[in-house]
């Protein structure tokens, strides 16, 4: 094929005006025009926050902030999905600094890098989040690179000052909120790891705002739509879709600190009757069985990203709870969200259409037949990459184009299909073999456990796939036949499998590549 070349549905006027602000500037006009006492937030514990209760908090936490760090630094945030990490991430712009979104499952290696890469020294935690999660070890390690600083000590130090700015802040923004201009960073937030070493990932304001704006143009919702996040902020998803979005729309959003907290979860749904789910199709599956018979009935639909949504999840959703899956795609380098289904247009199999004012184009893979490359562009697209290789400098990307990795076919009417990535087809006796058609044929059989593919290496075809299950007894025969009467290859049915208990997820929902590979070598060494 040649490279193809598309333009999605124009960015409205007035949403290209709101993206040249700040993230804290449209978070205070948010404040005005749903009004200050609006519950905005439901924590964990049940505790519902409004717009003047945020902003409070973080104007005045901003001030020993200031006294702690110095202009434009930046500071880690480690903290679960919560009041305490949107607040944090406002005290954070409040003060002039720049946020650093932490995944705290990443281990204390990964940790590190990131302290180095971004680089940052400070770092905001709070006391009962170490202590609940059993942290205290991890916090030890990297106090060596790391100053650990408390919200629940903060508080204690905000002065006349710090109070002074959370009354004054909302009444004369022009003094008390840092000039911070649409293109400067917004936050730094780290790829998965699924795959290698992660990266530092440098969003402007503008960015994420144009990204909230392109959601908010695609999919429509509805007046007393209540949104419910159990993923985390330290995730661009659970960050900007599923927190920011909600926030600066004004709908309330009720925020989980764990997605594993399955039957919590469940309940808290049905409790607070929330309407709009944001979840992975894992994370999805695992609700519904932990749900009684009306547990998620108050939902609408569910939006689904990180991976792709499997036909029994859409199946079980519809049938028993009468809900929408929107499978969706992004990637954190674009904010993330670039493409979804819309409600009451789902095709399945596909991500739906890409988002307002995204130029994409698709470049030729050799071996792949109607499917490339995608390449994007677009106002949500990163600053660029800090790598670990040189601490703090940010390399742009060139001409604005991001290379997702990720292969592509989209049809006439311009829904895409995501057919894997790049660096997840095997080439095996001259042939390209998608590890992603061989786990959608597993889970197509055996829909009620995971599966992975990995690729070791092969003396005489060059690469060999092994799937990694769940599964206690898999046979492949059953997948063989199952192949054969679908159209798939007899190539792409693996001739070794791997069975494990659980298998490896990353904290983001997804599934760890890494160490499902490193499995699969193990088995054939």
């Amino acid at each position: 094929m040649e490279t193809l070349f598309l333009k999605s549905e124009e960015l409205s006027e007035p949403a290209k005006k709101r993206i040249r602000r700040n993230i804290l500037q449209a978070f205070l006009q948010a404040r005005k025009t749903h009004g200050p006492d609006k519950a905005i937030l439901t924590d964990g514990d049940g505790r519902t926050l409004t717009y003047n209760e945020i902003q409070r908090a973080a104007f005045a936490l901003s001030d020993p902030l200031r006294k702690l760090t110095g202009t434009g630094e930046n500071v880690g945030i480690l903290l679960p999905t919560g009041a305490g990490a949107i607040i944090a991430l406002f005290t954070v712009h409040a003060a002039g600094r720049t946020p650093a979104m932490l995944n705290f499952t990443g281990g204390v290696k990964n940790l590190k890098a990131a302290a180095k890469t971004a680089p940052f020294k400070t770092v905001i935690t709070a006391h009962k989040f170490i202590e609940l999660a059993g942290l205290s070890d991890l916090v030890a390690s990297l106090s060596d690179v790391m100053n650990f600083v408390y919200l629940e000590d903060m508080k204690e130090q905000i002065g006349l000052s710090g109070k002074m700015r959370a009354v004054l802040a909302p009444l004369m923004p022009g003094i008390f909120t840092p000039n911070r201009k649409p293109d400067d960073t917004a936050v730094i937030l780290f790829t998965s790891g699924t795959e290698g070493a992660p990266k530092g990932v440098v969003l402007t304001h503008a960015n994420l705002l144009a990204n909230i704006e392109q959601i908010d143009q695609h999919v429509e919702l509805k007046d007393g739509d209540k949104f419910f996040n159990p993923l985390p902020t330290f995730h661009c998803y659970g960050l900007t879709a599923a927190t920011l979005w909600p926030l600066i729309d004004g709908y309330p959003v009720v925020l989980h600190p764990s997605p594993l907290q399955t039957k919590t979860i469940a309940q808290r749904i049905q409790k607070t009757q929330s309407t709009v789910l944001f979840a992975t199709d894992t994370f999805l599956q695992q609700y519904m069985r932990a749900s009684g018979e009306d547990g998620l009935k108050s939902l609408r639909i569910a939006v689904c990203g990180a991976e792709r949504v499997r036909e029994e999840t859409r199946r079980i959703a519809e049938q028993k709870h009468t809900c929408e899956v929107l499978e969706g795609y992004g990637v954190t380098e674009c904010a993330p969200v670039l493409a979804a289904n819309q409600p009451g247009d789902i095709r399945a199999g596909t991500i739906g259409k890409m988002l307002p004012g995204i130029e994409s184009r698709i470049e030729p893979v050799e071996g792949l037949e109607n499917a490339g490359c995608l390449w994007v562009k677009g106002p949500n697209i990163m600053k660029g990459y800090i790598s670990p290789d040189n601490p703090g400098e940010v390399v742009p990307i060139k001409d604005g184009w991001h290379n997702t990795g990720d292969v592509v076919s989209v049809d006439d009417e311009g829904y895409y299909v995501i057919r894997g990535r790049i660096k997840r087809f095997a080439k095996i006796g001259g042939e390209m073999v998608s590890l992603a058609v061989v786990e959608n044929c597993a889970s197509a059989i055996w829909p009620d456990h995971m599966h992975a593919a990995a690729i070791v290496p092969d003396k005489r075809k060059g690469e060999r796939i092994i799937l990694v299950t769940e599964h206690p007894n898999p046979k492949r025969q059953e997948l063989l036949s199952w192949a054969q009467t679908h159209g798939v290859p007899e190539i792409s049915v693996p001739k070794k499998f791997v069975t494990v208990e659980t298998m490896p997820i990353l904290g983001t929902g997804k599934l760890d590549y890494v160490s499902i590979t490193n499995i699969a070598k193990e088995s054939v060494a």
